[in-house]
């Protein structure tokens, strides 16, 4: 299942009914799960950690060492959960000694030609659309979905089942279960598409519009509106989350429509 044409080291360890096309060069050290696809002129170097199921398609490079000046050849890894795939050209960099590893979850597609930077965690069922770059050190929850041709500052912080609009530049953190666009980045409602799909029940979305109405809606600044909804909402599993979320952001959360300044 490895054609002729490709160059796959010996001690690449590669799952059963694993496919890899002409052109493609497999390091040393890179484990692949089976049934995985790895399409032509794919380029797997040191480090990668693929799961079963994957599809990796042409011109992608997966586990190149990070553009990062502070990178001093340290051991690191890409990790890549099982059914994720990759399209055209698309650029994976392994971690730093900041944490060892960049991470993909399972059943995640990152479209033609975007880049995740080195140290990046991502969640599972993450859709990332094409020419997204995203930089070191972020974190993106499940279920997320990123519009074409958004950005990523380092350090930033996705809640998941967050719906971000193409094009955005993303210079805060967004909470869970929201949907943010404009410019500057700003909070535009819930996501309640994406939640229904998921499985989430009219009273638990209207439960997170009335948390996130607290937040953007009620004219209180972030502190006053947590201690609000500390006060006023009945602990459930999505009010903590969004308030731990919110407390955990040194970078402060994106604004509500009308009042973003960067």
């Amino acid at each position: 299942m490895i054609h002729q044409l490709s160059v796959v080291d010996k001690r690449a360890k590669i799952g059963k009914n694993v496919v890899i096309e002409p052109f493609t060069s497999v390091a040393a050290d890179v484990e692949i799960g089976e049934g995985s696809w790895i399409g032509s002129n794919v380029t797997i170097m040191d480090g990668a950690r693929i799961g079963k199921n994957c599809k990796i398609f042409p011109g992608t490079v997966i586990s190149a060492i990070p553009q990062d000046l502070k990178f001093d050849g340290e051991e690191t890894k890409v990790i890549i959960g099982d059914e994720t795939t990759l399209r055209e050209c698309v650029t994976v960099n392994r971690g730093t000694k900041a944490l060892g590893y960049t991470k993909i979850g399972s059943g995640c597609l990152i479209m033609a030609t975007s880049h995740i930077a080195h140290d990046c965690i991502l969640g599972n069922n993450v859709i990332i659309a094409n020419g997204c770059g995203i930089a070191g050190h972020v974190e993106i929850g499940d279920y997320t979905v990123m519009g074409g041709l958004s950005a990523i500052q380092q350090f930033g912080k996705i809640g998941k089942h967050a719906m971000i609009s193409g094009g955005s530049l993303i210079r805060k953190d967004i909470p869970p279960y929201i949907k943010v666009g404009r410019e500057p980045i700003s909070y535009a409602g819930i996501n309640s598409v994406g939640l229904r799909r998921r499985g989430y029940s009219s009273e638990k979305i209207f439960e997170i519009q009335k948390i996130y109405r607290a937040i953007f809606q009620m004219k209180l600044n972030v502190s006053q509106a947590v201690s609000y909804i500390e006060k006023e909402m009945l602990p459930t599993l999505e009010r903590d989350e969004i308030l731990t979320f919110i407390q955990k952001s040194p970078r402060g959360i994106v604004k509500g429509y009308g009042t973003s300044k960067e």
